[in-house]
């Protein structure tokens, strides 16, 4: 992934207001993140940790958009695999997060929701950065960069729905 600037951030945002864009947590570490080994930059904030933002390329530009996560259910030990990744958490590493639709649309309170890492790491798992724990990550005859590019394809048509 190209570098993103904490101005790339706010421009990208397609499912909030300039106002929100604008009082939106940037990670601060922008300069110190792999992005040789990302294929989207995704945070929670600190401030707030139901709310996640993730920003991805397209075409010449970036597209990103404001994530709401669900509330976990306390007590439940299960499995739980992410939509972009494919890779398997215990507990609460995959959160359902649920994005605001861009447009009217959103704004009559339409949103898309899929199950992501809540960490948003799902890159340093593929490539075996981030460590999951025993079976996380299953045995596939893919490549990794026919995994890299399957992620990339759920990512892009989650994305679509959000803008769509």
């Amino acid at each position: 992934m190209r570098v993103v600037s904490e101005r790339d951030i706010r421009a990208s945002l397609v499912n909030c207001t300039k106002g929100e864009a604008k009082r939106l947590a940037v990670p601060r570490d922008l300069a110190a993140r792999p992005w040789d080994d990302l294929d989207f930059l995704g945070w929670r904030d600190p401030a707030s940790p139901e709310r996640a933002y993730l920003v991805a390329e397209s075409g010449d530009g970036f597209v990103g958009v404001a994530l709401r996560r669900a509330a976990p259910h306390a007590g439940h030990v299960r499995r739980s695999m992410c939509s972009f990744c494919l890779t398997m958490h215990t507990g609460d590493g995959v959160s359902l997060m649920t994005a605001r639709r861009a447009g009217r649309t959103g704004q009559q309170g339409n949103s898309v929701g899929a199950y992501i890492c809540t960490d948003l790491a799902c890159s340093l798992y593929l490539r075996g950065k981030k460590e999951v724990g025993p079976g996380g990550r299953l045995h596939e005859s893919l490549t990794l960069e026919e995994q890299i590019e399957r992620t990339a394809a759920n990512l892009a048509g989650f994305l679509d729905k959000v803008v769509g």
